[in-house]
């Protein structure tokens, strides 16, 4: 800890920024924000918070911003995900922290409302932590505030109910909501780094088990697309009528939760809702079942009735907890039913929050730009959309055709020639 930051130990700044280095090298999309912004300095005089998983990827969106002349300050929106070098070495970088792995319930409100004594003036944002603790909490925050942009799906839906009910008291962007962002992190970057984190946490193999994956958003689809590439026989559980008729029609089993329970080896949540897994299901699990949670919140399986069933628990691995039911069956919860890819591994690859992070500096780019936006949630606008994919596409050597005139004035029309 030192004067204006709260984190575990600055003697471990060198590895933390041998972490920032490895990733830098891969961000070749944000590489480029990072020279603009070094000559332009869009973010001068403006304080931003950043609340994102604290690691080398995130660090290097927050040391490009602060290229971009803003002051910055970091926290984490997940505790286990934090990691103390990479933290320790922002701090050595000039970045205020307020962070620590394994961070309690009461730690991590401390961390949140300290991060938010630097006097924000944007917010960077995942799963609406920072929102909701500026407009219950802080609430003499609102008007210094100017607005925000969003990482996750889940934040976006409570960003959208406060806005329905007139709560919304500044402006948001829906960085998750656009293309660049939801068709490779959402499905690519979760996918891959679902199973990571999981084959990396059981050193078990997936070839020829049964996973059930609970959610078909684009997260569902990707750790169902990796599952099916690791040999496993997958079914998906679903709410969304539309969502299961596409999972079928993709090649899955489809059935409701308590006739998968039954039948599968690994259940993965990916909903966003809490309580989809609960005692209903547990009684019916094999023995040896292990549960993984990849939705933002811990509240997808049940802990609490998991415990309430078991008659013992012991932790058996790191990140794997044993719950022996009454009749000797064991379960296995991994990373305490946290966000898994984070909680037992290291997120996404690194060229895909290359694009991510890269919508995030354009989105808050974009806020200061354009003063006066009404409180609601906006979507990121499709040209810094397309700007991102395209210099992603500059970056691998890749050109595509553009429209000439005449087709573009073709597609806009409705007369047909």
């Amino acid at each position: 800890m030192n004067e204006v930051s709260t984190i575990r130990d600055i003697r471990l700044a060198a590895d933390g920024q041998r972490k920032i280095d490895w990733v830098k090298q891969y961000m070749p999309v944000l590489n480029s924000l990072r020279d603009q912004y070094i000559q332009e300095r869009p973010f001068a005089g403006k304080k931003i918070v950043i609340c994102l998983h604290l690691e080398a990827k995130t660090a290097y969106l927050a040391l490009t911003i602060q290229a971009g002349g803003g002051e910055v300050a970091v926290v984490a929106s997940n505790p286990l995900s934090t990691q103390d070098d990479v933290v320790a070495a922002l701090v050595e970088n000039g970045i205020r922290a307020h962070a620590w792995h394994g961070a309690t319930d009461e730690e991590y409100k401390v961390h949140i409302n300290k991060a938010l004594d630097f006097g924000p003036d944007y917010i960077i944002d995942d799963g609406g932590d920072l929102v909701s603790t500026i407009h219950t909490c802080r609430r003499e925050l609102i008007g210094q505030v100017r607005g925000g942009a969003e990482e996750t799906t889940t934040g976006i839906l409570r960003l959208k109910a406060m806005s329905r009910e007139g709560k919304l008291e500044f402006p948001m962007m829906a960085v998750n909501d656009a293309r660049s962002k939801y068709l490779f992190d959402n499905r690519y970057g979760t996918g891959q780094s679902v199973w990571d984190a999981i084959l990396r946490t059981t050193n078990l193999v997936v070839a020829g088990k049964t996973v059930c994956i609970v959610g078909y958003g684009w997260c569902g689809k990707g750790v169902a697309l990796r599952a099916r590439g690791l040999g496993a026989k997958i079914i998906i559980c679903e709410v969304d009528p539309v969502k299961a008729n596409e999972a079928w029609m993709d090649g899955y089993e489809v059935m409701p939760m308590k006739e998968a329970a039954s039948m599968a080896d690994y259940f993965i949540t990916v909903t966003g809702n809490k309580n989809v897994i609960t005692k209903d299901h547990f009684v019916r699990m094999k023995n040896g079942a292990i549960l993984a949670n990849a939705g933002h919140f811990d509240v997808e399986i049940s802990k609490q009735d998991l415990s309430l069933l078991a008659v013992s628990k012991r932790k058996v691995r790191p990140n794997t907890e044993e719950f022996t039911l009454e009749d000797g069956r064991k379960i296995f919860l991994l990373a305490e039913g946290r966000l898994v890819n984070l909680a037992a591994g290291d997120g996404h690859p690194v060229e895909v929050m290359d694009m991510s992070f890269a919508l995030q500096a354009l989105a808050l780019e974009y806020l200061v730009k354009n003063q006066g936006l009404e409180n609601k949630v906006f979507n990121v606008p499709e040209q810094l959309d397309n700007r991102v994919a395209l210099m992603k596409l500059h970056s691998l050597g890749l050109q595509i055709d553009s429209l000439t005139s005449d087709q573009a004035e073709y597609l806009a029309g409705w007369v047909n020639e």
